[in-house]
């Protein structure tokens, strides 16, 4: 029966050995070992494996971080150009509102009511100052397309040729973006 023994019986029986002392030079220091043995070969090559899928993995999370902060600033470019523009279609649905305000103002009798749309007028334009609305009003001045469309010409005695002669309608912008291009008179050419 002791050929059959299990292999944890054999390794039982084998002498324990003792691990092996770097060489001692006769100062008492540790002699330099020839050549390291194979074992140690292959556990450098795992570390060196290890590190370099390592260097991978921190590569790639460099780039998804890079990736984020670069979608979290698009993000927040679109949503404050989504705000910009929400505000300038609500200014520019207003309008209509200041318009007639100013309309009642001019046909108003003195009394309670014309004081009340002044003051609702006054509130407006305050409300449009905040938000960085001016008005496009420029007689007098040379016809700018970008800023007003002329819908009438003037007599040549109205003014210096390809200037506005009247304001028909005021016009307003909204910081650098026309909300609403004036209506205006040219002097022809």
């Amino acid at each position: 029966m002791r050929d059959e023994q299990l292999p944890q019986d054999i390794l039982a029986e084998a002498p324990a050995e003792e691990p092996a002392q770097p060489p001692v030079t006769g100062d008492g220091e540790e002699a330099p070992a020839e050549s390291a043995p194979d074992g140690v070969e292959q556990l450098q090559g795992k570390l060196d494996a290890a590190k370099a899928l390592a260097d991978e993995y921190l590569t790639l999370a460099q780039r998804v971080q890079a990736d984020f902060d670069n979608f979290r600033k698009r993000n927040q470019s679109v949503r404050a150009d989504a705000y910009a523009e929400g505000q300038r279609d609500v200014a520019g649905r207003f309008l209509v509102i200041l318009d007639n305000l100013e309309r009642a103002l001019s046909t108003a009798e003195p009394g309670p009511l014309r004081d009340g749309v002044e003051l609702t007028l006054r509130l407006m334009r305050e409300a449009y100052e905040k938000l960085g609305v001016t008005e496009i009003n420029r007689p007098g001045e040379p016809f700018d397309p970008n800023l007003e469309n002329a819908v009438l010409q003037a007599p040549p005695e109205a003014g210096e040729p390809g200037t506005v002669a009247q304001v028909l309608q005021k016009g307003y912008k909204m910081k650098d973006t026309v909300l609403r291009h004036a209506m205006v008179s040219v002097v022809s050419e």
